[in-house]
């Protein structure tokens, strides 16, 4: 099952990229291998069995004896977080394939085949169970992202591809140095093996921690987030925000913390501190943004900040010794790791239908800054319905799945400290500020400048790529701990 997550997208990807097919027989294709990948998530969700741990296993030597260390394996595999991580990636690729269909990008060919190939990477990455196979997927990712952005971006995507290239270069140099420090000290690349060997050095944590906190990104490692956010199009910014951040926090979860437990300890106030910096200047930086995509980027640097602190927080605060190897002393919390990863799940979901829908406003109007719209309220029903739902999402309303998984990040932020938990509540606060102004410009008052009477509501297309990400978080609302319970804990 696994491997055929993997090797889907891919082929389909080859297929549209190189076959010389008419533009609607290409998107059908790339939308079609889109949504079968969904269907075979599905599948692998009804069988998976939250009592198992790592399921749908594929394990084969891939590079024997790599640089004379340990063999490189093609291991891979789904517990309960990467299932949801490749479930969300299949979500938000065919509904970004949707999107990019219903606006008619140039060159139809090579950009489906991209978004394919980016997929390949990401499930690659989601159920990667050897590092160097892991660091495949990672670089893998990149590659289809800075063309997506330099080709299809806005006026400004050359330097905002080189920002994001800058950063996520530094960020994969360190990774690599990383890698190469385990396999030596562990004499292997297998996560699991690597979990219980024992390993304590603070740079090469660091370094992991670098390369996956650059890609949540963690504050102050955010500086390509603002332009390449705004320049990227909609459906590769809503891929960036919905679901590549993720992958940042996935590293976090199953290889630096898991790898390097006692270093992680030893500075997990650092990365706390640093998160909660992050979310209140994330929080207060968004309300002060004049388009609809900064007030979204930046709310993701936020909730992104909220998750790291949800990880962290999760951390013992001692360790003894067992065997000679320092061993945390009991989890601190769960509720803390169970609130992060529900959060990534539903934070992925609400960017998805946040930065798509705003895609389809740029569609209608030719910007998304605020002095500009207004009133999309008047005579637009579904689009003023369709865009409620996501800002109460945003919200973290009660009752709602959002509001489920903030609630225990923040349980565990107070069990791990109380002054931790407060200043992440109140922080959390500020986001009905800028959510309601989100809304409130966008929907309400007179129409702007660049909406008229004629511009139209949602059509049926359309909604057929924002209803089924609301009704995936309806139904996640409705039954959350159908989630929480397969989502365990680290590794």
């Amino acid at each position: 099952m696994t491997t055929a997550l993997i090797l889907l997208p891919l082929i389909a990807g080859l297929i549209v990229g190189l076959a010389p097919l008419e533009r609607r027989t290409t998107e059908g294709l790339a939308l079609l291998a889109a949504l079968v990948e969904c269907a075979l998530g599905v599948v692998a969700l009804i069988q998976f069995d939250a009592d198992k741990g790592t399921q749908f296993v594929t394990d084969k030597v891939w590079i024997t004896d790599f640089l004379g260390i340990a063999d490189v394996r093609f291991h891979v595999g789904m517990g309960g977080l990467s299932l949801f991580m490749v479930l969300l990636t299949a979500v938000g690729v065919a509904a970004a394939a949707a999107t990019a269909s219903w606006v008619g990008r140039e060159r139809p060919r090579v950009y489906f085949a991209l978004l394919l190939g980016l997929e390949c990477a990401l499930v690659l990455l989601f159920t990667a169970r050897d590092i160097v196979l892991f660091y495949v997927g990672w670089e893998a990712m990149m590659i289809p992202l800075y063309v997506l952005i330099a080709v299809w971006g806005g006026e400004q995507r050359r330097r905002a591809t080189l920002t994001f290239f800058i950063y996520t270069l530094i960020g994969s140099l360190l990774m690599l140095v990383a890698v190469a420090w385990v396999g030596i000290h562990g004499n292997s690349f297998q996560i699991d093996v690597l979990t219980g060997a024992g390993l304590d050095s603070t740079w090469p944590f660091l370094a992991f921690c670098a390369a996956f906190c650059i890609k949540a990104p963690l504050f102050p490692l955010h500086g390509w987030l603002p332009i390449t956010y705004r320049q990227a199009a909609p459906e590769t910014t809503a891929l960036l925000s919905g679901v590549i951040s993720k992958a940042g926090a996935y590293g976090l979860i199953t290889i630096a913390i898991p790898l390097f437990a006692p270093n992680a300890v030893d500075l997990r106030w650092w990365f706390v501190g640093l998160a909660l910096a992050g979310l209140l200047y994330g929080s207060l930086i968004a309300f002060r943004q004049p388009d609809a995509r900064g007030v979204v980027a930046y709310s993701s640097l936020g909730q992104m900040n909220l998750i790291v602190i949800g990880i962290f927080a999760s951390l013992p605060s001692t360790l003894h010794v067992i065997g000679g190897l320092s061993v945390p002393a009991g989890a601190a919390n769960d509720n803390g790791i169970t609130g992060a990863k529900f959060q990534m799940v539903n934070h992925g979901l609400v960017s998805l239908a946040a930065f798509l829908l705003i895609g389809l406003i740029e569609l209608r109007c030719g910007t998304d800054a605020f002095k500009y719209l207004g009133g999309l309220a008047n005579g637009r029903p579904v689009i003023s319905t369709v865009f409620l739902i996501t800002a109460l999402f945003a919200l973290a309303v009660p009752g709602s799945a959002v509001f489920v998984s903030e609630l225990y990040i923040l349980i565990g932020a107070f069990q791990f400290q109380a002054l931790v938990g407060a200043a992440a509540a109140c922080t959390i606060v500020l986001a009905a500020m800028y959510m309601l102004r989100w809304y409130s410009a966008l929907v309400h008052e007179g129409d702007g400048p660049n909406v008229s009477p004629e511009t139209p509501d949602l059509r049926l297309g359309e909604l057929g790529i924002a209803a089924p990400l609301v009704l995936i978080l309806l139904v996640l609302s409705a039954y959350p701990f159908g989630v929480m319970e397969r989502l365990g804990g680290f590794g």
